[in-house]
């Protein structure tokens, strides 16, 4: 691959030149779940490789934060940040949903729930499917993840047919009529693989065999999504650059061969957009902490879901894996000075983020984490760039019991989780081009709508990523690097942490956080 020194870059939809026999007449958004950028290579991705070769490759892509899916997965969906979508987690507290527990955010009961109170505003933002579906457009989408239900949750009955769109998540479906057919067809969905011995090979499988033959069957829907388990699956159960973890590599692989052998089957590689996006990147687990436990011995009542109603000053503690999420009740001011202060005392923490302007602490604004429903503190733990046992850089702290030291996890403020994959080719998108320019996930929805000329319902985070297109404007000015730095005072120790992010076309990208605490 090469790097073009003068490119051109689109800016705003008005400005996209796209039009006619330019644009792409499909487009096809395929997740590997969890993929780090120097994961890919010749040898253990070719079919990703040559894809890369062939189009665009965005080398300074972002997750957003929390890096984890189910946020990602809305990220992408939208084009908006959590602030906007109000997804900041994979599992959350809010007590209109349940007063004393915690809820996973793509669970389907949930959501029902909820925009069935809210008028349909589960997720603030639309997603493309629902988009595109609008503009009389086809969609489809299938995911091994129940994350895929994110992505296009509305109930729709038979009769709707391809018009209104399919979506099979976790051998779930809409309509769920659909689900009977798939496993007459194609068997029952498989069950998991030992996450810590193989890869989740047969699920992926399966979920590209139901997309491929299925759904995008008769005729290939406009716009559709293909969400698979690997390599994140693999990796949290041996870690990044293991033998699963590079057989998760393949499967992935092999499935995106088979969409591309697809399309090319049915003559129609060269008139589709190719995306090839994960929705976060990896790192290997040095240690584990247990930060329920580490308040209860210091007096603060914390636990992870409430036995009876909580009273004011109570913590709920959510891991999720290398962060935190603390929920005060009665969002009660003392008690969270106090914990933060705890917090900025400890080995394990590495950046500190609040609702409320803390001493010491970033706003969750500062990251785009400030929803109606945000946790009252947010906690990122320890990491580094140093090796694990595979070679692969990027260790951290894990809080809970859940996974062990050399096994992989995400979630946290480290580069090496929010750095991570977009690649993308097709008839709209230069070749052999490597884009140096930032991007995020969440420039991925507002560049789906421009290449089909349509325009968003309201304003999207994201940006076109025109740099990449065959035709467009550039943006005015160069990146912008930036850090931010914030610090208290202690009894016994001093606490210091930094954001670091780069502004580019109005847009500002998370690069990582961190700090320590230092004895005086």
């Amino acid at each position: 691959m090469r790097s073009i020194l003068t490119v051109f870059v689109l800016f705003g939809f008005a400005a996209a030149g796209l039009t006619g026999a330019e644009k792409a007449e499909h487009v096809v958004v395929v997740i590997w779940d969890g993929l780090r950028p120097d994961s890919m290579s010749e040898q253990h991705t070719p079919n990703l490789y040559k894809l890369a070769a062939r189009g665009a490759f965005f080398s300074r892509n972002h997750s957003s934060l929390l890096t984890s899916t189910e946020v990602n997965g809305t990220v992408i969906a939208t084009g908006c940040y959590p602030a906007h979508s109000t997804v900041i987690a994979n599992v959350e507290y809010r007590a209109e949903i349940d007063a004393l527990k915690t809820f996973a955010t793509e669970d389907l009961e949930t959501i029902r729930k909820v925009d069935g109170a809210s008028q349909g505003k589960y997720l603030r933002a639309a997603t493309l499917a629902e988009i595109l579906r609008g503009a009389k457009r086809t969609t489809a989408v299938a995911g091994t993840k129940p994350v895929a239900l994110l992505l296009d949750r509305a109930e729709r009955s038979d009769s709707a047919g391809a018009a209104g769109g399919y979506t099979v998540f976790e051998s779930r479906t809409l309509p769920a009529s659909l689900a009977k057919q798939l496993a007459a067809d194609l068997g029952p969905f498989p069950p998991p693989a030992d996450a810590t011995k193989e890869a989740n090979r047969e699920e992926d499988l399966w979920t590209t065999r139901a997309f491929l033959e299925k759904l995008c069957g008769e005729k290939l829907p406009d716009f559709s999504m293909l969400w698979l388990s690997e390599v994140d699956f693999a990796q949290h159960g041996a870690g990044p650059g293991s033998a699963p973890a590079l057989a998760g590599l393949k499967s992935s692989d092999d499935c995106l061969g088979l969409v591309l052998k697809k399309l090319e089957d049915r003559g129609l590689l060269d008139k589709t957009d190719v995306f090839v996006v994960s929705d976060h990147g990896f790192s290997t687990i040095m240690g584990t902490v247990g930060m329920t436990e580490a308040l209860a011995g210091e007096g603060f009542k914390a636990s992870k879901e409430f036995k009876a109603a909580p009273q004011k000053g109570e913590i709920l503690v959510i891991g999720q894996g290398g962060s935190v999420c603390f929920y005060v009740t009665g969002h009660d001011k003392e008690v969270v000075e106090k914990l933060v202060a705890f917090l900025q005392q400890q080995y394990c923490a590495s950046a500190v983020f609040t609702r409320e302007p803390a001493k010491g602490a970033f706003p969750l604004s500062a990251v785009h984490l400030d929803s109606p429903a945000a946790p009252d503190v947010v906690l990122g733990l320890k990491w580094n760039a140093g090796k694990s046992v595979t070679g692969m850089p990027g260790m951290l702290l894990s809080e809970g019991s859940k996974r062990k030291p050399g096994q992989g996890t995400h979630a946290s403020f480290s580069a090496f989780d929010i750095h991570n994959t977009l690649i993308a080719a097709g008839p709209d998108f230069k070749k052999g081009y490597v884009d140096e320019f930032p991007t995020g996930n969440v420039d991925v929805a507002p560049t789906v709508l421009a290449i089909f000329g349509v325009e968003p319902p309201a304003p999207m985070d994201g940006r076109v990523l025109g740099e990449a297109l065959v035709f467009g404007e550039t943006p005015k000015g160069a990146p912008e690097s930036a850090t931010q730095n914030a610090e208290c005072e202690h009894e016994k120790s001093v606490w210091k942490q930094f954001l670091k992010s780069v502004k580019f076309a109005d847009r500002t990208y998370i690069e990582e956080a961190g700090g320590s605490s230092t004895v005086k």
